[in-house]
């Protein structure tokens, strides 16, 4: 991705491994500050994929693998690491993913940085891809609405819901670019708006209650990332994306999810069946540290929700895209 600094424009990852390190773009200091960190040891990365130093389900992975690269590194059972890792976050499968892929090649002999440096190409790979599928969605003075997140920063670099739209301005095409807040760790504004900015990209940052709004006065398209996708085609995202669909089928919207096939998990047959992460109720009552809230009152803070598939168009993945009904043909394929 795009970083402008003072010193000037630099291409940047939102993880990599260097000199022995796993380097991490500290999200949580965008967009005032682009501040770089490292970490050499896996549980300081299973910790920064807890406190969202990096976030974002395919980053969440790349992290997870470079973790798992740390601990062979280091000589540490791999069985240990791999719980310790997993249990950083619920949610997204991507995390889970990485740690049976990077256990099943280091087992297999394979060296550690090339394994993990492999799964973060092979995540930019799939993000290219699923660039080129959705950028036929868009077309010339479309609105297009996002929610939270699913851009470079999210996904190692390319991103998934910001994918198509990277792709098709860079193929010439213009269009305007809503993006919500996303209350209360504010990735929408802070992340996303950052993003599209660094890419020139036509864009404003909306309440997440002025969605409906916008939809009224004409959205052509969303697109949103996911945390996991079911055997079904229900799936997780950041709290916020039901309440999207959910307009958006209202209106007569097309609603497209994009995310890499390695989202998407097989073995949970509904969005019921989905662990959601429940976050500290301080990001809701607390801006900085300074309470917003009556003191004495309670804040509920589930990180995401799930939506049912009925409500989704599509999925835009690095296959090409499809509805929610031939998951099926998708799972027999891999």
């Amino acid at each position: 991705m795009k970083v402008r600094t003072e010193s000037g424009v630099s291409d940047l990852r939102a993880v990599w491994f260097d000199n022995g390190k796993v380097m991490m773009i500290d999200q949580r200091e965008l967009p005032h500050k682009v501040v770089i960190t490292g970490f050499d040891d896996y549980r300081k990365v299973a910790e920064a994929i807890r406190n969202m130093t990096t976030r974002g389900a395919p980053s969440i992975g790349a992290a997870a693998a470079y973790g798992m690269c740390l601990a062979s590194l280091s000589g540490i059972d791999l069985d240990l690491a791999s719980k310790e890792i997993k249990a950083a976050r619920p949610t997204a499968n991507d995390l889970f993913f990485a740690v049976d892929h990077m256990c099943s090649l280091l087992m297999k002999g394979s060296d550690p940085i090339e394994a993990a440096d492999g799964y973060a190409d092979m995540i930019v790979s799939k993000c290219t891809k699923i660039g080129e599928h959705g950028s036929k969605l868009i077309r010339d003075g479309m609105k297009i609405m996002t929610h939270c997140n699913a851009g470079a920063l999210a996904t190692v670099d390319v991103g998934t819901a910001l994918a198509p739209i990277r792709k098709a301005w860079a193929d010439g095409k213009r269009f305007f670019v809503y993006a919500s807040e996303t209350r209360p760790r504010l990735q929408g504004m802070q992340l996303t708006a950052w993003e599209l900015g660094q890419e020139g990209i036509d864009h404003a940052i909306i309440p997440d209650g002025a969605s409906a709004y916008y939809m009224e006065k004409g959205v052509d398209l969303i697109i949103t990332g996911a945390d996991r996708i079911t055997s079904n085609g229900d799936f997780a995202n950041k709290i916020g994306t039901y309440d999207k669909a959910i307009t958006a089928k209202h209106f007569g919207i097309p609603f497209y999810v994009a995310a890499p096939i390695s989202t998407f998990d097989f073995n949970t047959k509904t969005g019921r069946d989905i662990e959601i992460e429940q976050r500290s109720e301080k990001e809701v009552t607390e801006v900085y540290g300074m309470s917003i809230a009556p003191a004495g009152s309670p804040a509920l803070n589930p990180a995401f929700d799930v939506t049912p598939a009925e409500l989704v168009t599509g999925f835009i993945t690095e296959k090409g895209m499809f509805c929610p009904k031939d998951i099926r043909k998708v799972m027999n394929n891999e």
